[in-house]
């Protein structure tokens, strides 16, 4: 409904491309919407008026022809295709129980329990998330509140929905940039690093070279987005993907079309782009490191070629307004918002070069090969590399060959615009990490795991382009008759539908359903009850649950159902707000003090302003349980599972 309303609004602009722009777009407007009413208390579900209203609109308009809607349905196609390949996935493996997935449920579930803004930190008590990057989180809370769909569904529906949406702005910018193999570009989801068929060849098995291809440069993570999605977690970086994927089409868009639109177009357009960029920092704050610079650069070099047609700003003002813009959209996070970079740092450890090439390989190859030609003319730019070997950076290098080639051509395309930005992140992360506090071992972790998702689909989005351009050339591919077509797509999709049934994707952890919370009626059915009555509580509660470090079931209470707890998983929060006032040591003793001085129990959790009291096996583990005889008032008891409430 989202997409169909807003679908007839973009047709001017965007012309042939209105109905795939329309998904990602109309799901960065419904999540403004819903954010400044969390912001202003209100309740989400008003988000949808201006959406129902403009649908209501079109219709007495006669907006929406049936002539026109049939010539759309390839989009549909993609995005069903897409959406229905992951819900598969996620059907073999949908459980909550792994990884990030109780960071992930958790936030999903505090978002729906209390959509306000900031939502509340259901791992710690008093705490909100203004210390995170929690937008992503919102985007499907708020329609999970909207759609009646529960977190535990929800947190199975995302996924889907982030890839959907994104194939379907991809195979769009696969149609921008090609007339033949427009699809060439949605390999980026399906294609693993080179890493993996290295880790196969040595005799690693399946899930374990999986597992190792994502960590082959030392000390590092190296996702890819067919790793990212299949391990499942509802992350950060693996929403965001969807909106990278979305402003990269606006800017080539606008590149491309810039001069034959409107300027209430071009409003639209940059109102959209600064949209796009602005919800960055919300949803995963590194890649506005990373796009923010790419859209200037883009602007400037639509402004350049603007001024040598004589044009003046009256024709490419709108680009210079998508910055401020771009920050004004969302500018109570940052009035708001707690947390703080650690500065900039050279690399004293590069990348290994073979482990680099083994990560990167694919699109270095693909350039090189495509180069060959320029190579063979200008030998001598290959000399760029010597600098970075002898300074020790030779990944660098290696990503440097390429790059100075592109940059030399005197006339650029599209897709050598968006290999330079590619390759050039690959340097810069060579070259440079942020600091955190992920210690000295894993120093440059983080900027790796959260620059090369973006740097795959920067790269691979061009290199793919580029190489459909070269199989499209006259005499290379012959066209294949539409029923052979058919044939063929119908064979590879059945493949892809089969697959998650075949290969091991459920960790051992799968269950057949959609319900992430399915597996604890098994595995833990002192939990199950508890966590079900929970769930159904409303209003403001406070939850005191074992801690039990990171990575562990032991925040499972908070995490399944989003009410915040003393401490979740004391390092994430470490990671994310410090330890100024001493918590990290005090909080893990007051829950200890809880559960084993009953002359501690009420006082303690007054201090949290805590309202129930969970004792499951877990506590029992952890803690000698000694809980007090008045003061606290049993409301469940199921399979040894006891939750109390504070009286009074």
């Amino acid at each position: 409904m989202l997409q169909l309303a807003i679908y007839p609004t973009l047709k001017k602009c965007f012309r042939q491309y209105a109905f795939p722009a329309a998904f990602a777009a109309s799901l960065l407007i419904f999540t403004i919407l819903t954010w400044y009413c969390g912001l202003a208390r209100f309740p989400v579900q008003l988000a949808l008026v201006p959406f129902v209203l403009l649908f209501i609109n079109h219709l007495y308009r006669r907006d929406y022809a049936w002539s026109e809607l049939k010539k759309e349905w390839h989009w549909e196609f993609i995005f069903l295709l897409f959406f229905f390949l992951m819900l598969t996935v996620r059907f073999v493996n949908p459980t909550i129980s792994y990884a990030e997935k109780f960071m992930d449920h958790a936030f999903l579930a505090s978002i729906m329990r209390s959509p306000v803004v900031p939502p509340l930190d259901p791992w710690f008590t008093g705490g909100t998330l203004d210390v995170y990057y929690y937008l992503g989180y919102w985007i499907f809370g708020c329609l999970g509140i909207v759609s009646g769909v529960p977190s535990n569904i929800a947190f199975n529906l995302s996924l889907p929905t982030v890839l959907g949406v994104a194939a379907v702005t991809v195979y769009a910018i696969g149609t921008l940039l090609l007339d033949r193999f427009r699809w060439l570009p949605l390999l980026i989801f399906f294609i693993p690093n080179p890493s993996l068929f290295y880790q196969l060849f040595t005799g690693s098995s399946i899930s374990s070279a999986l597992w190792d291809s994502t960590r082959t440069i030392t000390n590092t993570i190296n996702e890819y987005p067919v790793f990212s999605f299949t391990w499942g977690d509802l992350h950060a970086h693996v929403i965001s993907i969807f909106n990278q994927a979305f402003l990269i089409f606006l800017l080539l868009y606008l590149y491309k079309y810039w001069d034959s639109l409107e300027s209430k177009s071009k409003w639209i357009m940059c109102s959209l782009a600064a949209l796009s960029l602005g919800s960055m920092p919300l949803i995963n704050t590194w890649d506005v490191l990373i796009y923010a610079p790419i859209t200037v650069i883009f602007a400037v070099l639509i402004i350049l070629r603007g001024r040598e047609q004589g044009l003046g700003i009256s024709s490419w003002g709108h680009l210079i307004a998508i910055p401020p813009l771009a920050i004004l959209v969302y500018l109570p996070f940052y009035l708001m918002l707690k947390t703080s970079a650690g500065g900039i740092a050279i690399v004293k450890t590069p990348s290994d070069p073979f482990q680099f090439l083994l990560v990167n390989g694919w699109f270095i190859v693909i350039f090189l090969l495509l180069l060959i030609k320029d190579i063979r003319e200008r030998p001598y730019l290959v000399l760029i590399a010597v600098p970075f070997i002898l300074a020790g950076y030779t990944a660098a290098a290696i990503a440097a060959i390429p790059l100075i080639y592109f940059i030399a051509k005197k006339e650029h395309s599209l897709p050598d615009i968006l290999a330079i930005f590619g390759l050039l992140l690959l340097i810069i992360v060579e070259l440079f990490y942020l600091r955190d506090n992920m210690g000295d071992t894993y120093f440059r972790m983080n900027t790796v795991f959260k620059c090369y998702l973006p740097a795959w689909i920067i790269l691979g989005i061009s290199a793919f382009a580029m190489a459909g351009a070269w199989l499209a050339r006259p005499g290379r591919v012959p066209f294949i008759p539409a029923k052979k077509s058919a044939v063929l797509a119908i064979v590879v999709i059945g493949i892809l539908f089969i697959t998650p049934f075949v290969i091991p994707l459920d960790l051992n952890y799968g269950s057949r359903t959609l319900d992430g919370l399915a597996y604890l009626d098994t595995a833990h059915p002192g939990d199950a009850g508890g966590v079900a009555y929970l769930r159904n509580l409303t209003g403001d509660e406070c939850i005191i649950e074992a801690e039990g470090g990171d990575y562990t079931y032991y925040s499972r209470i908070s995490s399944f159902t989003g009410i915040p707890a003393i401490i979740g998983q004391p390092f994430h929060e470490f990671m994310w707000r410090g330890d100024t006032t001493g918590w990290y040591s005090t909080r893990p003793v007051d829950i200890k003090s809880i559960y084993e001085e009953p002359d501690q129990t009420v006082v303690l959790m007054k201090k949290y302003n805590a309202t129930l009291l969970y004792v499951g096996d877990l506590e029992r583990e952890k803690y000698t349980v000694n809980l007090p005889t008045s003061g606290l008032e049993l409301v469940y008891s199921d399979h040894g599972t006891d939750i109390y409430r504070l009286a009074g």
